[in-house]
């Protein structure tokens, strides 16, 4: 194992780009790389790009947007790229040079342009190409590592370039949903360099992170592919919190010690051929200098060596069983059910176990999802259990982009003569189109719950967040497209606001950086006047039964942060156990209503 990860560091070309889903590790494992590469005395510069990034708690060192020295690691400086701040510094940019040029409502209209989902997208992404193709902006550095977003985001941006550069060439109007393009022009030939960089087996290794599990793994294996594709074909596989059993007769540990082993065994043709780093299991979280250290180097730092026992907080006055919670949703006998977290923290499979109970007490039940990763196929496979009344589905962003760009030329475009109408189809080209189209059909899903409920496992939290606060920009885009906000559109924020329609559970694992992004994550939405219904924390192995000294340590390590949720965060939780058995199929899922936690002493 530590061989491995050290044959990564010997082996580091100057670029390092760490990817994969949601939860699998890739800030622990991006930041002990490069805290290894400092120690060997070279100049490191660690970045995030992530919008959800928890580089600061797994360093623990507050970041900005400037190169900060981090503490214990001589030589590492690190950085994040918070998307909003680049969004309001790509505004001024774009609207700097016109002040006291135009008229202010003229101003005022182009700022209102650049205010939407596509500018943050765009903004983050110049921030990020000007580390890695900007000239001078890392000058100093022996290496520069990217710990980056989940899967899906990563790849939108790395396409980024092409998409924008037709745009940009076929666009004779010289505006889009960002507004003046001439901005974008001019970063053309930075945008090339930077794919070009990514592409090149000198400067660049692309590093996928997983971990032992099935779904993680394919998308990884689809990240590898979509990366090739994209001429990035240096890649090389990390498999993160692999488990071996100890010598015990712990049912759990057998079960994830086999279930890894299968699922390596089974690796996708994708990352068969890649060579392949196996981290394992720790009985500690990798968090500060010194833990990252020992993640590579193997065995706990200092401060957490020494025996470790089991100690389990006492359920405070809000907590109650998965089961109770599906009780007070089938009462209202129809309404959306939305699960909200950090991605890796096990929505969809919850998501998934609440729809097959509702269905299965006869209620009309309809499963989707808006997270482009659609895991939610995935975990129930064709298994409906014989389920009648239970339908699953998702929001495809290619169909429903098509199908919106299909309705607004038939209706907007229907009138105007040949050259305007090139205007419009020149305008629906733009990434914009997509974030509207989708959000349209996340309103119409949201709308068909009066009659029926609707179980939505959302996409990672910062998408999700986009997509609630989109209605301001949603109507301004269609406007500018000539088409008129469809009715359930307008009724959405009321629907999401209404605890007697909609009950929104936040998902955690009982762990630092999911706990404290699920605390975030309940700000915006109170924020937005959506209350949480209630917080599940999922995974726990404090309310299981075990006896593997690893299992038993991390079980230890939980109680602080279930302690954390019942008492500081959520009025009402919902603790689900760890369970052997695998969680797929509606039989699979079903398992979750009647996992109950496991009193210890």
């Amino acid at each position: 194992m530590v061989a491995a990860l050290e044959g990564l560091v010997r082996a580091a070309p100057r670029f390092l780009f760490f990817t994969g889903k949601g939860g699998v590790g890739k800030t622990s494992t991006a930041s002990a790389v490069a805290i290894a590469l400092a120690d060997r005395g070279r100049r490191v510069l660690l970045v995030s790009t992530d919008p959800a990034s928890n580089l600061d708690e797994v360093l623990g060192l507050a970041l900005g947007p400037a190169p900060r020295q981090v503490p214990g690691a001589p030589g590492l400086d690190a950085l994040n790229i918070d998307p909003l701040a680049a969004a309001a510094a790509y505004r001024e940019r774009v609207v700097g040079p016109y002040r006291g040029a135009l008229p202010a409502s003229v101003l005022a209209g182009i700022e209102e342009q650049l205010s939407g989902a596509c500018t943050v997208e765009i903004a983050a992404f110049d921030e990020f190409t000007a580390l890695l193709a900007g000239p001078g902006a890392t000058e100093g550095y022996d290496h520069v590592v990217f710990d980056t977003a989940p899967t899906g985001h990563t790849l939108r941006l790395l396409s980024l370039p092409r998409a924008w550069d037709e745009f940009i060439s076929t666009n004779t109007v010289g505006t889009s949903c960002l507004g003046p393009l001439s901005g974008l022009a001019n970063q053309r030939d930075r945008y090339r360099c930077a794919l070009a960089t990514l592409a090149d087996r000198a400067q660049t290794v692309l590093v996928l992170v997983s971990r032992p599990d099935v779904l993680a793994l394919g998308e990884a294996a689809r990240a590898a592919r979509e990366l090739k594709a994209l001429g990035i074909a240096n890649q090389r596989l990390v498999v993160n919190g692999v488990f071996q059993a100890g010598a015990t007769a712990d049912p759990l540990a057998v079960s994830l010690a086999a279930r890894a082993s299968e699922a390596l065994a089974a690796l996708p043709a994708e990352l068969a051929g890649l060579v392949r780093d196996e981290v394992p299991l720790l009985a500690w979280s990798p968090v500060g200098v010194d833990g990252l250290r020992s993640l590579l180097f193997g065995g706990p730092p200092e401060q957490l060596a020494g025996p470790v026992g089991l100690m389990v907080a006492a359920p405070g006055a809000g907590t109650v069983s998965l089961a109770e919670l599906v009780d007070q949703v089938a009462e209202r006998g129809r309404g959306l059910v939305l699960t909200m977290g950090k991605g890796g923290v096990g929505k969809t499979t919850l998501a998934a176990g609440i729809a097959v109970e509702l269905a299965r007490r006869g209620h009309p039940v309809e499963l989707t999802t808006t997270d482009p990763a659609a895991h939610v196929a995935a975990v129930m496979g064709a298994d409906a259990g014989g389920l009648s009344t239970l339908r699953v589905s998702r929001i495809d962003p290619e169909q429903v982009t098509a199908a919106y760009t299909a309705e607004v030329l038939a209706e907007a475009g229907a009138g105007m003569d040949a050259p305007a109408r090139a205007v419009l189809e020149e305008d629906l080209r733009s990434p914009c189109t997509v974030e509207i189209a989708v959000f349209r059909a996340f309103a119409r899903t949201v709308a068909s719950a009066t009659d029926r409920f609707v179980v939505l496992d959302t996409a990672p939290t910062g998408h999700t967040l986009l997509l609630l606060d989109a209605t301001r920009a949603y109507h301004r885009e269609v406007g500018r497209q000539g088409g008129a906000a469809p009715p359930e559109v307008e009724t959405l924020l009321d629907r999401l606001t209404d605890p007697a329609f909609t009950s929104v559970f936040i998902v955690t694992l009982p762990e630092a950086t999911p706990v404290h992004e699920a605390a975030s994550l309940q700000e915006d939405l109170r924020r937005a006047c959506i209350e949480p219904t209630a917080w599940i924390v999922n995974q726990s192995l404090a309310a299981t039964a075990v006896s593997d000294p690893v299992l038993v340590a991390r079980a230890s390590a939980e109680v602080r942060y279930i302690d954390e949720v019942a008492t500081r965060h959520a009025s009402r939780v919902a603790i689900v156990p760890l369970l052997a058995e695998a969680l797929t199929g509606a039989a699979g899922v079903a398992l979750l209503l009647g996992a109950r936690a496991v009193a210890q002493t």
